[in-house]
């Protein structure tokens, strides 16, 4: 070894030996042990106020004998326990409403996935304009209101003047008569208004690749479908986690949608899903107990799909 490299190294280490005696010698400094809940403070009064306090009250009235009686003061408010669960789940119109709310929230889910992501990937894919016009026009969608796109798409379709039936020549074909034809049309409009936020957020992932990585792997042969299957997909499952479970959850509660398009539930209420049913029981029936009841039954069931979920990603050693 040379004196200069040796001189060098020594100088080095004596460098590393003062910062190391610096830094072992300063003063460390420990805030309160409460000063985190001092700035979390305002947070969690708000979050209290929005949603914990109106939890609360929904489980306590699922508990009690609530209809317009006790509301109007003509009658006591009695304690039930667990009736109204019971007269709940006795009920045979509760099942089925159950039932075609979770076939319904499961389509919606993995159509607008399936929609969200293939547009992300297109939109690594083509030029600044049409990907800016593209961003553009899923933007407008997702910021226009449910309850205005819900009318917009029944003019589109509706049987006597929409340019639907027209051009695929089906004459005065209603779509919200049919059960199924009226649960597509709501499938549609959901996934129109919902695809945008998959979209971003999964473009926003696929930017954050390495270029180097999907390079690689077009090299290598691989197809687009391979590479988003064997690459992207795995590189973006966290960002994937998040889409899935906030599909879920809107998907599983929608309302507005399903009320408008479908005049209240359909015919005969076969469109009924559990948000638009808990509102028929709560307010067009004034059983308000019953109403509590199955918002909390709904609620049970999203924290239930949200922890298997992500209980089966840390199994697969997935960091959220």
């Amino acid at each position: 070894m040379s004196a200069t490299s040796s001189g060098t190294a020594g100088t080095v280490r004596k460098r590393v030996r003062g910062g190391s005696r610096s830094s072992s010698t300063a003063p460390r400094s420990f805030g309160r042990p409460g000063t985190p809940w001092l700035y979390l403070a305002p947070a969690l009064v708000v979050i209290g106020g929005l949603l914990v306090y109106p939890v609360y009250q929904l489980g306590l009235i699922s508990f009690l004998e609530y209809t317009q009686a006790q509301v109007s003061g003509g009658e006591p408010t009695t304690f039930r326990g667990l009736g109204n669960y019971a007269e709940l789940f006795g009920d045979s119109e509760f099942w089925r409403v159950l039932l075609a709310t979770v076939v319904f929230a499961a389509a919606c889910v993995v159509s607008t996935l399936a929609v969200g992501c293939a547009l992300a990937v297109l939109l690594t894919r083509v030029r600044a304009l049409p990907r800016l016009a593209l961003m553009l026009a899923a933007l407008g969608a997702w910021a226009t209101p449910a309850i205005t796109g819900s009318t917009v798409w029944l003019l589109l379709f509706d049987p006597d003047f929409g340019p639907v039936n027209r051009v695929l020549q089906l004459g005065d074909h209603s779509w919200t008569y049919g059960r199924y034809s009226a649960f597509l049309l709501v499938l549609l409009e959901v996934v129109w208004c919902s695809f945008p936020f998959v979209m971003v957020t999964v473009y926003a992932g696929i930017r954050a690749v390495p270029a180097e990585v999907l390079e690689a792997a077009a090299l290598d042969g691989a197809s687009q479908w391979r590479i988003w299957r064997s690459v992207l997909a795995p590189m973006l499952r966290p960002i994937l986690v998040v889409v899935t479970i906030q599909s879920v959850i809107w998907d599983f509660k929608v309302f507005t949608q399903i009320y408008v398009m479908t005049n209240g539930g359909g015919i005969a209420g076969q469109n009924l899903v559990l948000n638009v049913y808990a509102y028929q029981k709560a307010f067009a029936s004034s059983e308000y107990s019953l109403g509590s009841a199955i918002g909390v039954v709904m609620l049970l069931i999203l924290l239930a799909v949200t922890l298997v979920y992500l209980r089966l990603l840390r199994r697969q050693g997935e960091e959220l």
